[in-house]
């Protein structure tokens, strides 16, 4: 954006004392850069409330509209990343992730790096990537009675843990295969590092354009995942003979409830999720890097490799 102040929104754990500490390190560093820090109202609260002092604080949807934001800062886990995402959807403003979790998949950064990343973020050095995103129907009876979107993954799961889930799985229109199962989670590739990974399935670096289907403990002997084309439609029927109900999850964060003969359809969506990217570190250094992976040996490629 150009011709007027800077709003950079503000996504933040802020019932975290870790994360309250790094919100007020980048409000600070923005503030003496000229650029209005922009937050969700009830996180701004949290924050004041953890401060004890006022703060120049612009509130979303009063003070500054979503149209208005230039970039986000999210400081958290995946799970605030994913918040931020739903924030800013359909929106032209990246993200760029901070990890103040655990393993941070989808961030950018790590805390160390917290001032060196907002450097960046003020300067305007860095490149934007935009992420595959899943459009999620729900039908029954032939009528969508549900319909939202996933970053990661959609997952169709059992709603009772006594009892296993009877599924069609189908792509492109066609049964593929029918099994009972704890779940089948549908996947991007952004999400094959999430639930997917978890569930046994590929890790698909990021650049690479697919969809997968992974089934969770199976009663099969076809229980591999699958990885499709991008422009495949993927389905998970819940058999009309099940006893209990299923539930889908679209990045652990939205909810529907299944009755049987409910029909979930899942397609690469139109609307991509952009995130920003400061470091130009290639996609195996990353895992390497998150998962603590053993390289100790290795001496590289030599001439000509």
């Amino acid at each position: 954006m150009s011709g007027g102040p800077r709003h950079i929104l503000l996504v933040s754990h802020t019932a975290r004392p870790e994360a309250v500490e790094a919100t007020l390190t980048v409000y600070h560093q923005l503030i003496e850069a000229g650029v209005t820090p922009v937050m969700a109202d009830d996180e701004r609260t949290n924050l004041l409330a953890a401060h004890g002092e006022e703060l120049n604080v612009a509130v979303l949807h009063r003070d500054t509209e979503i149209n208005e934001i230039d970039i986000a800062i999210v400081l958290g886990g995946d799970g605030t990343i994913l918040r931020a995402a739903e924030m800013l959807r359909g929106e032209s403003a990246p993200i760029v992730g901070v990890n103040l979790g655990h393993v941070g998949f989808l961030a950018e950064s790590e805390r160390h790096d917290l001032a060196k990343t907002v450097t960046c973020i003020v300067e305007r050095r860095y490149r934007v990537e935009e992420r595959m995103a899943l459009q999620v129907l729900v039908k029954v009876g032939g009528i969508v009675v549900y319909e939202t979107w996933a970053l990661n993954e959609a997952t169709v799961e059992k709603a009772s843990r006594e009892r296993m889930l009877e599924v069609v799985i189908e792509v492109d229109g066609r049964p593929l295969s029918s099994f009972g199962c704890d779940g089948v989670v549908m996947s991007t590739p952004t999400g094959s590092t999430a639930y997917s990974f978890s569930g046994g399935g590929p890790i698909v670096w990021p650049s690479v354009a697919a969809l997968l289907l992974v089934p969770l403990s199976a009663h099969s002997l076809f229980n591999r995942p699958l990885v499709v084309d991008p422009r495949s439609s993927l389905a998970v029927e819940v058999l009309e003979r099940n006893q209990g109900s299923g539930i889908l999850w679209c990045d652990g964060r939205r909810a529907w409830d299944l009755p049987p003969g409910a029909r979930v359809v899942v397609h690469r969506s139109d609307v991509p999720v952009r995130l920003a990217r400061i470091a130009d570190a290639p996609f195996t250094d990353r895992l390497v890097n998150k998962f603590h992976l053993p390289v100790d040996g290795w001496r590289g490629p030599v001439r000509g490799d």
